[in-house]
């Protein structure tokens, strides 16, 4: 049965009402409010709850601020994600929020929707990055529910409009940008140079390039061994004749590193080799897209060498969609197969 009493301060000016539901059976639950009516409408849903049997505890929930679960979420979840310190810097931004301050069961909705307004208008995130995001809180959330003892809690970022993403990108390499960008690339650093080439003979990510150690660079049998790849599988990277010959002229580092660049580094050297160039819209991640788009163009004898299922087994992607994302056939070339 549920009581409800003033909460008064020293003068004796009502501040707050605090409402008690106490059933057999069950935990007591207490809560404070800014109106009787408020805590009228709290206790008749709890004890609605406690009757038909679906109720749940949620003082854990109302009692810890969101800015509490994302460092503990920091803590216990983030060192086993991939791109853990691209996500630490997101939780940082969240935990410098106002939501921050807002217990997880008071969270709805329209608080993650306002957020997403602020991120788009305000700070010009992309709506790949607000994804980013969002994808965080709800994951954190679902572990609440789930590792956390939180049960009653639900998801606001489910049930939220999440931002469109733009077309997928179709940036190849046109005329003798290739030429250019990487004699660019060898007057800024020959190791570069060599990225890039193994970079469109590979189809390989910026990371699991420079990732790379020479025990997991197999030269004789032409192959590459990644023990962890970014969908979480390790897989086999099939060296070409180029690419193979671009790992054999590289010098042995003592620390068994095939490169001496660090992501940032290298990321800045692009940046620079593509100024050089003369070279504009074209990422580091657009040569990954070049490169599975020439996997499907190689031809013996007139004929198409690789399909999508081999293709799929180099790049390392889960799905033929995702494959179809990056990989943009030129038309002059699908209009030879047609005859």
């Amino acid at each position: 049965m549920a009581s409800i009493r003033a909460r008064k301060d020293r003068d004796g000016i009502v501040i707050g009402w605090q409402c008690q539901v106490i059933r057999k059976g069950f935990p007591q639950q207490t809560k404070t409010f800014h109106s009787k009516a408020e805590a009228a409408a709290w206790a008749a849903v709890v004890e609605s709850e406690m009757t038909r049997g679906v109720w749940r505890d949620r003082s854990e929930s109302e009692r810890t601020l969101l800015g509490e679960a994302l460092e503990r979420y920091a803590t216990e979840i983030l060192p086993s994600k991939k791109g853990a310190d691209r996500e630490a810097g997101f939780i940082r931004q969240w935990i410098a929020r106002p939501l921050a301050q807002k217990s997880l069961a008071s969270i709805r909705s329209k608080d993650i929707a306002d957020v997403i307004k602020v991120m788009i208008e305000d700070e010009g995130k992309a709506p790949n990055t607000v994804r980013l995001h969002l994808a965080i809180i709800s994951h954190l959330f679902s572990v609440a529910a789930t590792d956390w003892g939180m049960e009653s809690l639900s998801n606001p970022v489910e049930h939220v409009r999440k931002p469109k993403l733009p077309k997928g990108r179709d940036r190849r390499l046109i005329g003798d940008e290739e030429a250019r960008l990487l004699d660019a690339c060898r007057a800024v650093n020959p190791e570069l140079a060599s990225i890039v080439r193994l970079a469109i003979e590979t189809a390989m990510r910026q990371g699991e390039i420079l990732s790379l150690t020479w025990a997991i660079v197999d030269l004789h049998g032409r192959v590459i061994h990644l023990p962890d790849s970014k969908n979480g599988e390790a897989r086999d990277v099939p060296l070409s004749t180029a690419a193979e010959a671009v790992l054999r002229a590289l010098p042995r580092r003592m620390d068994g590193r095939v490169w001496s660049y660090t992501q940032e580094g290298m990321r800045a050297s692009y940046v620079k080799a593509k100024k050089h160039a003369g070279i504009n819209g074209l990422t580091f991640h657009d040569l990954r897209h070049e490169a599975a788009s020439r996997m499907f163009e190689i031809e013996r004898d007139g004929v198409k060498v690789m399909n999508p299922m081999q293709v799929a087994a180099i790049t390392g992607h889960k799905t033929l969609q995702m494959l179809k994302r990056y990989t943009h056939l030129r038309a002059e070339d699908l209009a030879k197969l047609l005859g």
